[in-house]
């Protein structure tokens, strides 16, 4: 049993692809798709912005289809919204509550066939936490993944106060909550981080000490050496030239791992994003959203095609069911 005060739809808007291949090709607007029902642990959000990753195009092009959910898919992993059922074992939130939160709790083992670019999503509570305060929902949109992605990956490095990091891709979403988390939360002693000449003011106001230029630095050849080199853009080879001997290397793209960099899959946690509310509501670290990153839900095949340049900054946003 659920509990709801108000009537809700029965139908609803989504897009979604029901064969592999290019979002250009494959991704349709379907303005019929049965409202979902959450189970027992689950509430349904009114899904205000959702976030895209690069995740949500690998999957259409259909490079994790031999683990993945049954086609028809609806893409989304993050989602920023508004409360409007819980189920009967729910016992955080309440109808009204604004919450947000990445909805896939492993992040391709059979994510959700029913994801964010949708109008409701159903989602276990224990996977979402409440939007930061200062937060809009499309700034909340941008958070969850990315920021569970970087948080889990300084863990699982160990990573304390006093140790040095070198981001690698520093200004896309998962490296720009790196060098902040690194800096501001986990107190790192030097942060240094990659990206192109025109990002680099970007990643200074982010917090990094050293930005570095790829486009006229190797990296690798530097004298300075880290205590963790994060690698959010598939560069382990030269990563682990970079690292100190005894620290670590990361790298969260599949296949790029060489000893002794280690790859992980993130678990989403709502938990994780509830310890980090106060660092968001404060300030400290906040989302960044790509200058041409928040498109209207109608221009969701174009978000798409912005995505897959490989060139965004921070996060690119759907704005669903718009609030503020």
């Amino acid at each position: 049993m659920a509990s709801s005060t108000a009537t809700l739809p029965s139908k609803m808007k989504a897009w979604r692809y029901s064969e592999y291949g290019k979002s250009s090709d494959v991704l349709k607007l379907d303005s019929d798709v049965v409202v979902p029902q959450p189970n027992d642990d689950q509430v349904l959000v009114k899904v205000v912005a959702a976030g895209l990753n690069p995740v949500d195009f690998k999957r259409m092009l259909g490079m994790i289809k031999h683990i993945d959910s049954p086609l028809p898919m609806i893409p989304g992993y993050d989602v920023a919204g508004v409360v409007v059922k819980v189920g009967s074992q729910v016992k955080k939130f309440k109808v009204g509550d604004e919450v947000y939160g990445n909805v896939n709790e492993t992040p391709l083992n059979h994510a959700k066939q029913i994801g964010t670019v949708a109008e409701y999503t159903a989602v276990e509570e224990k996977l979402l936490a409440f939007k930061p305060k200062n937060l809009s929902f499309a700034e909340a949109a941008g958070v969850p993944l990315a920021t569970e992605t970087a948080n889990e990956g300084l863990e699982r490095c160990q990573f304390s106060a006093g140790k040095s990091i070198l981001v690698l891709g520093g200004a896309g979403g998962v490296g720009t909550m790196v060098i902040q988390l690194a800096k501001h939360v986990y107190g790192a002693s030097k942060v240094a981080a990659t990206s192109s000449t025109g990002k680099l003011d970007l990643l200074k106001s982010l917090g990094a000490d050293w930005p570095i230029d790829y486009t006229k630095q190797n990296f690798e050849d530097l004298p300075e050496k880290f205590d963790v080199v994060y690698d959010a853009v598939g560069q382990c080879e030269r990563a682990v030239k970079a690292v100190k001997e005894g620290g670590h290397v990361v790298t969260i793209v599949d296949g790029a791992a060489l000893p002794p960099a280690f790859w992980f899959l993130v678990l989403s946690n709502g938990a994780v994003l509830e310890k980090l509310n106060p660092f968001f509501e404060s300030g400290k670290i906040k989302p960044i959203i790509d200058p041409k990153g928040i498109f209207p839900f109608s221009q969701t095949k174009e978000a798409f095609a912005y995505l897959e340049t490989g060139r965004v900054i921070g996060k690119v946003v759907i704005s669903i069911n718009p609030m503020r």
